[in-house]
Parts: structure tokens; C-alpha cells; sequence
């Protein structure tokens, strides 16, 4: 009798047995959720409800579904849920120690130091350099019956990020630090989650061996000559007490705030653009505001104004979260609706399947920007409902970025390109790791 059977059968009278499902070993329901995801907690919760458990990449897990399970969890009253033991289990050998893997004190303490790089006044230098960086990335397009988004875009976000973030450009290493991203991030849904030579797991180790090389060689440099970057804010950084980031804190942040500032804003972007080229009308609609702005780069001062392009993205984040699930790991016995939660539980909310519930929105596979604008505020009818840079204490910290940063790149696009899809064509995502097309999401792009 496992641990977990023997707490509910003490606790029989109390509480529910948490649904399970009879599986294959190892595999379990690993790659249900990597073909469909949705489906697979549809086709569990519609069974099971709220609460159920998966086993996922040889783990198990207690899958806690629905706005009343992300409040719970998000807001983690009583510090019940660990953000790094849950997150560790996946990428915690590849994003050692990043903003996302701390809990607590200590992610308080790391938090408070790096918001300094993220106030207003920080974004709108950033903005400054990003827009020169859209312009000259975008000068190298071509227009194409067959152009693939996917790498265009990732290339482009990466290279903003290392100018905005780093203060450098890439030049004959961005490919191979590009692909180290790409690798970090895949290794951590790895079925075999051992160093074997040649399997993805080592890769990942050997990425981000990479990746530390490159972010350490400039440490010293950054602290010397620093610049306006957030490499080097990092590298100044106190606290009103005098504390500062070691050499390690600084590589295990950036190496994660580069895979979060140019991967899941490439998602992003990647859903956004789909979605302009399905729902042409709002293509149009969005390009007419930006023209009428007036001006090729967007200001600060100028992002509210961009409202349509506004409540796109916004749905274009509901319909693919660029983070689809939140693992956490509980540090204390808990209870969740009837449920008893042990100590030592691997759990998981998934917002991406809360932003598709029926329950919660109307025909939500159909595009609706209209659903966040009022009178119908649909993502006011519950707190946690909508939650694509997560929430609570972990609310990802670079939100403001990321929203400015879609902003800039498509309102340079409106200006300059059409873009359309093949007849019948529907995007293709690959849930491997974080949602991407599988095909590169192939477009008709035109000079207006």
C-alpha cells in the first residue's frame, strides 16, 4: 500500500479518493498530453472532475483543474506550494535557480532586486533599442508564398533580447546560442531523464554548459563598463542593505530571462500572427490603427492606443498559453475541495485548458477579441480564469515587457506586410515542450 492510499484510508471519512486511471509504466499518460492536452483533461475532467492524477514522464501527478483550483494554488495561502519543487522536476538541470525556480524569502529577495530592471522607466529604454532592432531584422524579409514564422520571428526575438537584455549583438553566435535555448528547453519534457549520450536529457546538460560559458565570460566586463542593459543592472544590483548577486545568480537569471523574454514571447507572436491571418478582418482593423498612429515605431506613450491589436493578443494568449501548465510541489498536508493533498505531492494546474472550458467563456475555440473589451469583460467573471503569465507571487515579471514587445514587433509588420494562410489551412501546435508550430507556420507574405 503506497503512502498516499494509506493517508486517504486514515482519512477515508473526511476525505474523496482522488480519481486515477489505469496506465502503461513509465509512459503513462505522457503522450496523451503531448498529442492533445486539452482533449486528454477534457476527457479526465468531464469523468473525473476538479481532481484527478496523471502520470506524466514517470511521475505522478495531481491535476488540479478549473479557476477555483488556480486560485488556490496561485495565490498558495499558507505557503503551501513550492514553485521550485515543482518546476524542478522538469527544467530545474537546465534553469538552475532562475526567478521561477526560488520559493519564498528567497524569491522575495531575488524578485525586489530584479524589479528595478522592469520599472517604467526601464521599459521605455528598452523599447528605444528594441524598435531599431525590428526594423533592421525585418529589412532581411522577403516576400514569400511559403515563409515560415516560426524561425523568422525566433531569430528576431532573440536578437532584441541579447541587444535589449545584453547590450550586444550576436552576430556568428546566435545560431548556436539559439539552438542552446531551443535544446534547454526541450530536455525537460525528456521521457528518459538520464545523461545518456546522444538522448535529449544530455543534450540539455551540454546546452547549458553552453549557455553558462557565454553569460560567465562577460561578467566582468558587464561590471567594468556597464551599460543600460539588464545584464548589467543585474550585475550592479543591491539591495537598500548592500546585497548583491553573486556570479551565479547572475548566469542561473539571465539564461532564464532569455529563454522567457524571446521563447514565450515567439509563442505568443506565433499565435497572434495565426490568428491575424485567419480572421483577416482583424488583420485590417488592427493595421488601420497603426497607420493611423502615425508614426513607424511605437512610443510608450503609444501602446494603449493600440487597442485592437491590444485585445488580439489577448486572445491570442487565451487560445495558446505560452506556459499551458504550473507544476508546484507541496511542502505541507493540504485540502482541496474534499481532496486530501500529502506533503511531498507533485500537482498541477493547467491554465491553458481553464482558458478553453466552456464553463468559463463563450464558444471558446472561436477567435473573440471582443470577449476582453467591454460590457462583456468575460476574463472578469472569475480572478482566475485568465491567467497567462500566471499569478500570485510568481506572476511572471516580465509581463509589461512581453506586451510591449509583441506591440512593437507586429505594428512594424501591419505597416509593411500582409500575411495569409493556404486555403484550409489549421495550425498544426507541437506540445513537446512549449507550444510551437509543428510546421513552422508557413504564410503568404506581401509588401502592402
Amino acid at each position: 500500500m503506497s503512502g498516499l492510499e494509506h493517508s486517504v484510508m486514515q482519512n477515508s471519512i473526511a476525505h474523496k479518493v482522488i480519481p486515477s486511471e489505469k496506465t502503461l509504466p513509465l509512459i503513462g499518460q505522457t503522450l496523451s498530453m503531448m498529442r492533445d492536452p486539452i482533449g486528454y483533461i477534457r476527457r479526465r475532467y468531464n469523468r473525473d472532475g476538479e481532481v484527478f492524477r496523471s502520470s506524466l514522464y514517470g511521475a505522478d501527478f495531481i491535476q488540479l483543474i478549473g479557476p477555483d483550483a488556480n486560485q488556490f494554488v496561485l495565490q498558495n495561502k499558507g505557503s503551501i506550494f513550492s514553485n521550485a519543487g515543482g518546476w524542478e522536476f522538469f527544467i530545474g538541470r537546465f534553469f538552475t535557480r532562475g526567478i521561477m525556480l526560488l520559493d519564498f524569502d528567497e524569491h522575495r529577495w531575488h524578485r525586489q532586486i530584479m524589479q528595478a530592471a522592469f520599472t517604467k522607466k526601464a521599459l521605455a529604454s528598452y523599447l528605444s533599442d528594441m524598435n531599431p532592432a525590428i526594423t533592421r531584422g525585418m529589412s532581411h524579409w522577403s516576400p514569400s508564398n511559403n515563409f515560415k514564422v516560426l524561425p523568422h520571428i525566433k531569430k528576431m526575438t532573440l536578437d532584441i533580447a541579447t541587444e535589449v537584455f545584453m547590450g550586444e549583438k550576436l552576430g556568428k553566435e546566435a545560431n548556436e546560442i539559439n539552438q542552446a535555448f531551443v535544446v534547454t528547453v526541450r530536455a525537460g519534457t525528456a521521457l528518459i531523464r538520464h545523461p545518456v549520450p546522444g538522448l535529449l536529457w544530455h543534450k540539455g546538460l551540454k546546452s547549458r554548459a553552453r549557455l553558462e560559458r557565454f553569460f560567465r565570460d562577460r561578467i566582468q566586463q558587464k561590471r567594468q563598463q556597464p551599460g543600460n542593459d539588464l545584464f548589467s543592472q543585474l550585475c550592479l544590483a543591491k539591495t537598500d542593505d548592500g546585497e548583491s548577486f553573486s556570479d551565479d545568480d547572475i548566469v542561473n537569471h539571465m539564461i532564464f530571462l532569455l529563454m522567457a523574454a524571446h521563447d514565450t514571447t515567439t509563442i505568443t507572436l506565433c499565435s497572434l500572427l495565426y490568428q491575424l491571418a485567419k480572421h483577416p478582418e482583424w488583420q485590417n482593423k488592427a493595421r488601420q490603427e497603426s497607420l493611423a498612429l502615425g508614426h513607424e515605431s511605437v512610443g510608450v506613450d503609444d501602446l494603449e492606443q493600440l487597442s485592437t491589436l491590444g485585445l488580439c493578443m489577448k486572445e491570442a494568449l487565451r487560445m495558446i498559453a505560452p506556459v499551458p501548465g504550473m507544476p508546484r510541489k507541496t511542502v505541507k498536508d493540504c485540502e482541496f475541495k474534499g481532496y486530501l493533498i500529502p506533503k511531498g505531492s507533485l500537482v498541477n494546474v493547467f491554465n491553458d485548458f481553464t482558458h478553453h472550458m466552456p464553463e468559463c467563456w463563450t464558444r471558446p475555440e472561436h477567435f473573440d477579441p471582443e470577449r476582453f473589451a467591454a460590457p462583456r469583460q468575460e476574463h472578469k467573471n472569475h480572478p482566475y480564469q485568465y491567467i497567462p503569465f500566471g499569478g500570485g507571487a510568481h506572476m511572471c515579471i516580465g509581463l509589461h515587457f512581453a506586451e510591449m514587445q509583441v506591440k512593437a514587433i507586429v505594428h512594424q509588420m501591419l505597416q509593411h506586410y500582409r500575411w495569409q494562410l493556404a486555403d484550409g489551412y489549421t495550425m498544426p501546435v507541437d506540445y513537446r515542450s512549449l507550444p510551437v508550430p509543428f510546421d513552422g507556420l508557413p504564410v503568404r507574405l506581401s509588401k502592402l
